[in-house]
């Protein structure tokens, strides 16, 4: 059987997660956390790059306050432009975060830069084999392959609702693949 063209899989993975109720969201995001912390520290990560959540993505807040918790330096993602790379910026619980263009929030440019070993990153849909569909816009396939060119080997998680799985995604050269993801169930 034909797979479906990415904007498909990702409009029905998209629906299906915005159909969660706000318990399972919060049940799920306290799961994740658990499972991210326990992933953290058994790869000894030091430095740890999320995201701030939006458009009913898993919510990684309480992931991110126990990795600080745990003395894990993190970051969130800063666009520079269309085409490049993301940077990562230091940010931690509380600090202020200037809003920039479709609703996302970021640090401020004075925000030193961090280099992650460990990404955690939203999507839209992901299959067994760590294929991941995100928006749209390949900002993390780009960032991964700038930082695997530079030497860097960030551990790459998938944080979805287990209702985003899909049989197989489609895969393009450019593609990064996931080393892990994280649901509520696994």
């Amino acid at each position: 059987m034909p797979l479906l063209p990415k904007a498909d899989i990702r409009k029905a993975a998209l629906e299906r997660r915005s159909a969660q109720a706000p318990e399972m969201r919060r049940a799920a995001s306290l799961s994740v956390a658990r499972r991210g912390l326990e992933l953290a520290r058994s790869l000894g990560a030091t430095r740890a790059a999320l995201y701030m959540p939006m458009r009913g993505e898993i919510d990684c807040l309480p992931l991110l306050a126990d990795l600080r918790e745990a003395g894990v330096a993190t970051a969130l993602p800063v666009m520079v432009a269309k085409d490049a790379p993301l940077v990562f910026r230091l940010w931690r619980p509380g600090e202020a975060l200037e809003a920039v263009s479709f609703g996302v929030r970021e640090p401020a440019p004075a925000a030193p830069e961090l280099k992650p070993d460990l990404i955690f990153a939203p999507l839209a849909a992901f299959d067994r084999a760590g294929r991941r569909i995100g928006y749209g816009g390949g900002f993390y396939d780009r960032t991964l392959m700038a930082l695997r060119a530079a030497g860097a080997r960030p551990v790459y998680v998938g944080l979805a609702f287990a209702v985003q799985e899909e049989r197989e995604i489609p895969a393009e050269a450019h593609d990064a693949r996931l080393d892990f993801v994280l649901t509520e169930v696994e």
